[in-house]
């Protein structure tokens, strides 16, 4: 099984005084080691296991983060007054409110 697609992170843990490694996809696993190579092989092979038990006892597999499609929209909710102060703060540079969030979030 092919777990190559999956989101993967190393960090260190200050509180385990390890690198700890993390995979988006399944945020309850974790792997602690003293190098972040050993790290990340270690939630690489639990993550492989995890997806051989889900498989054997028949339980829906996540699609990788990197295998979705993404439309490029998304709702957002604010309160009116966030709202308001956007949109003044679009008219006064001339621009979409779209344009001016989206920059805010690329940022």
């Amino acid at each position: 099984m092919n777990t190559d697609h999956y989101t993967y992170r190393v960090t260190w843990s200050a509180e385990d005084s390890e690198y700890v490694g993390l995979c988006a996809e399944f945020p309850s696993l974790s792997w602690l080691d003293k190098s972040p190579e050993l790290a990340l092989k270690g939630i690489r092979e639990v993550v492989h296991s995890t997806l051989i038990d889900m498989q054997t006892s028949n339980e829906k597999i996540p699609l990788p983060l990197a295998d979705k499609n993404y439309s490029g929209a998304f709702m957002v909710r604010v309160p009116p007054e966030v709202h308001r102060s956007l949109a003044i703060k679009a008219a006064e540079q001339g621009v979409s409110l779209n344009r001016l969030i989206s920059a805010k979030l690329a940022s």
